[in-house]
């Protein structure tokens, strides 16, 4: 309770803000479980800028959404601070240093062939993933499974993604549906656990705390829709006209942009779609070269959907878009980027508004903690994968437990999460400290 009595924090300027949306682009390791687990420790936790059930809403509304949710998740919490440049902000510096390292890994890649200690070092973060996947999932769990209820639609969507396959849009729709229903019969089931004044209670009051008015800016207005939409629709089709000359990087925006549109499910969801496209359709890569830069997009910060940046590198190199190697693979790697990042601010920036006048509304809120309750089991199934594919690095779907036992990232592993779990380790440390002892092991085996 001592911490219902601390002060509310003073409101970060958007340039006292900057520090954290760049090092959350460096550290946003784990896929989105991961990424929405070091937000929510960072912003509803340690600083205290939104709090616990304004968080869950906005989340509950980018997993909805086409795209990758948590840079979403990030794009909404930093527009409601600080309006459409707190927006941009956060959106570019979550995958800025992501576009950087796999541009760079793409011209080492083309010119060397191999890495090994970079393997190495994403060696040693694997088993930390599976320990932040696991983390994400009893932290979010812990506080949004109130119930029976809610705790069985968890498991419901971890069995149906799990053994049964279902994918996840058809996951996110019956969790809707359920909620809807139980809105109406068992609504106190369905109130997102807590009621006014909790997120008080757990970790003080926040910046943008449960009775803090919607910002002016945030409110929703017929004009400011249209208008965004408009900007929207100028600043996509100036983008075409900027690179029609090209046909490889016209064909990217065009294909890239219909990407952004199918992401729903996440990136798993849509990467058999990019890998028809970029492989079979337009020979911008081979089969091998996608599949090391999934194995990379795993491992590097940021959302996996940045293996775009990996295909757009090798397609401008592929077709020459530029006399100079780097300046082709810059240009497809830029080109691929920007059109699949950039329905993402339509979204927030369109979408935010209305979401925001939902709050309270039940009719509205109950399909969404019902979502949040199915989205606890998916990340179980994501740590579940990763499990497997770090446990035994050579299973397959036909034989899913071929190859040696791997027993180091187990121990790696159960360490990594017993830091964080038992002694609240920070994450960046935790990755650091794998990611050393992976570079360590590759040095031993040089």
């Amino acid at each position: 309770m001592a911490e219902s009595t601390s002060p509310r924090p003073a409101m970060p300027s958007l340039a006292e803000a900057f520090p954290y949306w760049l090092k959350l682009g460096f550290i946003s390791f784990g896929g989105p479980a991961g990424q929405i687990a070091m937000m929510h420790q960072e912003l509803v936790e340690k600083r205290r800028w939104i709090s616990e059930h304004r968080f869950l809403h906005a989340l509950n509304y980018c997993m909805l959404l086409p795209g990758p949710e948590a840079i979403q998740l990030a794009i909404y919490i930093a527009w409601l601070m600080h309006g459409v440049a707190g927006a941009v902000v956060a959106g570019v510096l979550f995958f800025l240093p992501a576009f950087v390292l796999l541009s760079s890994l793409a011209a080492v890649y083309l010119t060397w062939g191999d890495v090994p200690l970079v393997a190495g070092i994403f060696a040693g973060i694997k088993p930390a993933v599976v320990a932040v996947v696991l983390f994400a999932a009893w932290r979010i769990g812990s506080k949004t499974l109130k119930n029976g209820v809610l705790m069985t639609i968890a498991a419901l969507a971890f069995v149906g993604i799990f053994f049964l396959k279902i994918g996840f849009p058809w996951i996110v729709l019956a969790a809707a549906l359920l909620g809807v229903l139980g809105g109406r019969i068992a609504p106190a089931m369905f109130r997102g656990g807590g009621g006014h004044g909790a997120s008080a209670t757990a970790h003080g009051p926040a910046v943008i705390d449960d009775d803090t008015p919607t910002p002016d800016h945030a409110r929703f207005s017929p004009k400011r829709l249209a208008a965004k939409i408009g900007a929207f629709v100028a600043i996509w089709a100036l983008s075409m006209w900027a690179i029609h000359g090209d046909a490889a990087l016209f064909a990217m925006g065009d294909f890239f942009t219909r990407a952004a549109f199918l992401t729903i499910g996440g990136a798993y969801a849509v990467l058999p779609y990019v890998y028809q496209g970029a492989v079979e359709q337009h020979g911008w890569l081979t089969g091998t070269q996608m599949m090391d830069g999934l194995a990379l997009g795993e491992t590097t910060p940021g959302p996996l959907i940045m293996v775009v940046t990996w295909v757009g590198y090798l397609g401008g190199v592929a077709k020459q878009v530029f006399a100079d190697p780097i300046a082709a693979g810059i240009a497809g790697a830029a080109v691929a980027t920007f059109f699949t990042f950039l329905p993402s601010f339509l979204f927030i920036l369109a979408g935010g508004p209305l979401v925001e006048s939902t709050r309270g509304d039940l009719k509205f809120t109950a399909p969404l903690t019902a979502i949040t309750a199915a989205v606890v089991g998916v990340i179980v199934n994501l740590a579940a994968f990763f499990a497997w594919h770090t446990f035994w690095p050579q299973a397959t779907d036909a034989a899913p437990f071929a190859g040696p036992f791997a027993w180091v990232p187990v121990v790696v592993a159960i360490g990594a999460f017993v830091a964080l779990w038992r002694y609240k380790v920070d994450i960046m440390k935790v990755i650091g400290v794998c990611a050393l002892l992976g570079l360590a092991q590759a040095l031993v085996g040089l």
